[in-house]
């Protein structure tokens, strides 16, 4: 079954950290970017970081940079997104989607984690 997973949301504090993962299953995880979106409440979906197959190339929105960090484990198939520094406008849904645009399946959407910042 092709799937992704997240796990890691959950409250943290302004100021804290938190580490969402990725795992995937059912598809050859090498052979796909990575990325992590989020739907913050009443905004539209953003585009967070983005990491190459071989994971030697990483984009960040600027918002981001220097804060979050993107990694990805091609033996394991897993992605984890390391977050430091949260705002409360940071709060929403996190998602982690595979792409491949030469594979028989061009996309794959994970189900999201809710990353609440609030003290």
């Amino acid at each position: 079954q092709v799937q992704l997973v997240e796990s890691g949301g959950g409250l943290v504090q302004p100021g804290g950290s938190l580490t969402l993962s990725c795992a995937a299953s059912g598809f050859t995880f090498r052979q796909y970017a990575m990325s992590w979106y989020r739907l913050a409440p009443g905004k539209e979906r953003e585009l967070v970081v983005r990491i190459t197959g071989a994971g030697g190339v990483r984009n960040y929105v600027d918002s981001v940079k220097g804060r979050f960090t993107i990694s990805r484990d091609n033996a394991k198939n897993t992605a984890a997104l390391r977050m430091n520094s949260l705002g409360p406008e940071e709060k929403a849904v996190y998602y982690c989607k595979a792409e491949c645009y030469v594979c028989y399946r061009t996309e794959i959407w994970g189900q999201g984690t809710q990353v609440t910042v609030s003290s």
